[in-house]
């Protein structure tokens, strides 16, 4: 009876909804644009909130817990306060760089989810170059920090954006390289198709792909332990340090929509997307993007930052050959033509491979000793 149910309920469900849905051109587009603001206004208060409450958790303290119930208005009350904050500008800044700066590195975080799917053909265009678009359209907020630090007139704020800039071309390789892993298994370049093939998830035909991908998103959008562009025992702020006000708030919401869209692509690429038993298919969506940036703040509560030369060595001595690796591997398993009978092998075989991979490498590069870690 449950098989005849969970049956019936991917009948339903992996039915893909109208392009045009819900009637015409301009409804459909009208529609997801608004759901697509509402949601990532709407997550980013969510995942802040998270965020504080859990780090709170994690270091014995209670967290935001006195603004609403349970504090959840703690990141509106934020919200306000910054908005009311006086908007200077330096007088040697350059005007219109400075002001421009956040809007441009806020755009492409709206933009990725325009071909996320929340269910299967629930997305605002299912560009069949969907990923390609996304990493086309995620190094354009590059740009943006990088006139933040050029336009404020001001040598730290410069020195994060540069360093922003050497993250973003060294981590944007191992990235792609874990992406294409991910396209040859489910021989397509659309999101929606990547989630249609996932009958296992690819976290588990890829371990080594989501680890690559997972550390290399991290650092692109400057989490911890690679939050060194606005490391404030070394520059202060970074490329934000001398903005305030609203312009500042919207640099704060790119920090925590890119989150969000790191989450959501991984949600995508290696958990099966909207893919879940008996919950509506978005609500699954929903619970594996909070569950993905939950590791981010585990991995931010429990990881030393870096310094910059561990960072780069990290990204081009690791991550680098590791997924060239893991391109390897997948394009010869793809090649073999491994049976879909014998998938929980391949998962079994390919766990083991991660694991012998991970410490092998780490042998190689990491030196331990003296409470310090060498790369």
């Amino acid at each position: 009876m449950a098989i005849a149910d969970l049956n019936i309920y991917n009948l339903v469900h992996l039915q893909p909804i109208p392009p045009d849905w819900p009637g015409g051109f301009w409804w459909h587009w009208l529609f997801f644009t608004v759901v697509i603001i509402g949601f990532v206004l709407t997550m980013v208060m969510g995942v802040i909130y998270i965020e504080r409450r859990g780090m709170g958790r994690m270091q014995s303290r209670l967290g935001p817990n006195r603004t609403g119930p349970f504090g959840l208005l703690q990141p509106v009350a934020d919200a306000v306060k910054v908005l009311l904050k006086e908007n200077i500008v330096p007088d040697a800044a350059d005007k219109l760089v400075h002001w421009l700066a956040p809007v441009i590195a806020f755009a492409p975080a709206l933009m990725i989810f325009t071909v996320i799917p929340f269910q299967n053909g629930a997305l605002l265009a299912d560009l069949n170059i969907g990923i390609l678009y996304i990493v086309a359209i995620s190094s354009v907020s590059t740009v943006g920090i990088f006139m933040a630090g050029w336009g404020s007139s001001n040598k730290y704020s410069l020195l994060g954006a540069m360093r922003n800039v050497a993250a973003i071309v060294s981590y944007e390789i191992p990235l792609v390289l874990a992406i294409v892993g991910v396209v040859l298994i489910a021989g397509s370049l659309s999101l929606n198709q990547i989630v249609v093939a996932q009958g296992i998830p690819f976290i588990l035909l890829q371990p080594l792909g989501f680890l690559l991908f997972f550390a290399a998103g991290c650092a692109e959008i400057n989490r911890s332990p690679f939050d060194l562009m606005e490391a404030d025992s070394e520059i202060v702020a970074g490329f934000h340090t001398e903005y305030s006000g609203m312009k500042f708030a919207m640099f704060y919401l790119v920090e925590y929509a890119e989150a969000v869209a790191i989450s959501a692509i991984i949600a995508t690429l290696f958990l099966g997307g909207w893919r879940g038993p008996l919950l509506p298919p978005w609500l699954w969506f929903v619970i594996k993007v909070i569950i993905v940036f939950f590791v981010m703040v585990w991995t931010r509560t429990t990881l030393p930052r870096l310094r910059i030369d561990q960072l780069m060595a990290f990204a081009w001595k690791f991550l680098f050959p590791m997924s060239l690796l893991n391109l390897f591997i997948t394009a010869l398993q793809v090649l073999a033509g491994w049976p879909t009978e014998l998938w929980w092998l391949m998962v079994m075989v390919n766990i083991a491979i991660t694991a012998t991979m991970v410490l092998i490498w780490s042998k190689f590069f990491f030196k331990l000793g003296r409470g310090r870690i060498e790369v």
